[in-house]
């Protein structure tokens, strides 16, 4: 896996484009820092313009530091999920270019914990923009041989991972759940609801019923 690791983070550098596990899906990874990759991405995924993507980080250090500000109740939940299944969804830095973001003001940022995709990060030692490795609007894909079929040789390589399980995001004052599973806030158990992110109690009380993503957005 260590010669896969840095074949992909030499692709990476080069401008190319690496499918490699997260906790969530499999992403399609790129260089954060390059239009040119990203407008790359963007073809193969046959995405809009307009939708902006995931950035993923080795460290909460790394991914703040392409925000603009952060709330006391984001770097609870980084403090807690992070590395991990979770996005935060933050106002941008001055750093961050419309390619990343769809031309919007904030930024999705993400440190996972799948072995795979923090040993590439590592390797590549740069963020990665990584939205899911499908095309837009199909079936996020869970598996290696998701992407293969779906994406084929347009993409340059697929790290092997495993099979991908559980996320949630947090937009703001608001914590949402996107793949199936569960998380703890001050040691209560949520199961698909959606509340708020007030790290100074317990959710009390649901805000939305369960919201599940079959398909990248």
């Amino acid at each position: 896996m260590n010669a896969d690791v840095r074949r992909a983070a030499q692709i990476l550098g080069a401008g190319g484009l690496v499918a490699f596990p997260t906790e969530t899906v499999y992403g399609l990874g790129a260089d954060a820092s390059s239009e040119a990759a990203l407008k790359r991405l963007y073809a193969v995924k046959r995405r809009p313009a307009d939708h902006p993507v995931i950035v993923h980080f080795a460290s909460a250090e790394d991914a703040f530091g392409w925000a603009r500000q952060v709330p006391e109740a984001a770097r609870s939940l980084a403090a807690r999920f992070w590395p991990g299944p979770l996005t935060l969804i933050l106002k941008r830095g001055p750093q961050v270019g419309d390619f990343i973001t769809g031309g919007q003001d904030a930024i999705g940022l993400r440190v996972p914990a799948h072995p795979v995709a923090q040993a590439l990060l590592r390797e590549f030692g740069k963020p990665i923009a990584a939205p899911s490795a499908n095309r837009f609007g199909r079936v996020s894909p869970t598996a290696a041989e998701h992407v293969r079929r779906d994406l084929g040789d347009e993409v340059d390589l697929i790290l092997e991972g495993g099979a991908s399980e559980v996320g949630i995001v947090f937009r703001e004052d608001q914590l949402q759940r996107t793949r199936v599973g569960e998380i703890r806030i001050r040691g209560r158990e949520r199961r698909g609801v959606t509340c708020r992110a007030d790290m100074d109690h317990s959710c009390p009380s649901p805000i939305a019923r369960r919201r599940r993503t079959r398909a990248s957005p």
